[in-house]
């Protein structure tokens, strides 16, 4: 599995045959110039809330690519309302897919349309393949939710944790969220897109080898493969 990281939250996952794009902010991030959404042409966009900056591009590039859309009730409605195809989900619920497991988690973040529709309850999503298990948490506090992903779903090859503080968790709550999740390989997220979120690089590294846990902090358009 191949994951790329293309600023903010958004993320690009590579399966053995299928492609799936996650929070699509690009053309509205200045740290994102060099990544041409043109390109991007993924099997699945799944969506965490309906903040713009994690929605912005994703009309576009279903657009361009005829991309299912994966997201909660109200989100699917308000896309469906616009001639956009998709698969409604909600908190605690799975569905199987072509290329795996998607199964929808607890976030405790607020959610809306920038034109102010209700976007319903934020979420996060574990997707999970037969060779992989990956966390995506979106936009979250820390919650002690989180202490029961891996005795449901099992052990997790990477946690995808908001990092930047703010509007999320900060350093040291995503330490203690990969504490509850039991997962040694963290990547983080949702950081220096604005100046509230700017992150301390190294203040993070320090506090995450403290844990004995791998901090990746991927500049944009660098993957990870797992």
């Amino acid at each position: 599995m191949k994951i790329t990281f293309l600023g903010h939250a958004c993320i690009l996952i590579e399966t053995k045959d299928k492609t799936v794009l996650i929070d699509p902010f690009i053309t509205g991030n200045p740290l994102a110039k060099h990544i041409k959404i043109d390109d991007l042409k993924p099997d699945y966009i799944l969506i965490t809330h309906a903040h713009e900056d994690h929605i912005l591009d994703v009309e576009t590039i279903a657009k361009n690519s005829g991309a299912l859309l994966v997201a909660n009730h109200e989100i699917i409605n308000y896309y469906a309302a616009k001639g956009f195809k998709g698969h409604s989900m909600n908190i605690g619920g799975s569905f199987k897919f072509d290329f795996g497991r998607i199964f929808c988690t607890t976030a405790v973040h607020s959610s809306s349309f920038p034109d102010g529709t209700y976007g319903g309850l934020a979420c996060g999503f574990i997707l999970e393949t037969s060779h992989h298990r990956v966390y995506i948490a979106g936009d979250t506090a820390l919650t002690h939710d989180m202490r029961i992903i891996p005795k449901v779903f099992g052990r997790l090859d990477l946690a995808i944790l908001p990092i930047g503080d703010n509007f999320t968790m900060g350093i040291n709550a995503a330490a203690v969220a990969a504490g509850f999740l039991l997962c040694d390989h963290i990547l983080g997220y949702h950081y220096d897109t604005f100046d509230a979120i700017k992150l301390d690089k190294e203040k993070a590294m320090k506090r995450f080898e403290q844990m004995e846990k791998d901090l990746y902090l991927l500049p944009i358009g660098d993957c990870l493969k797992i």
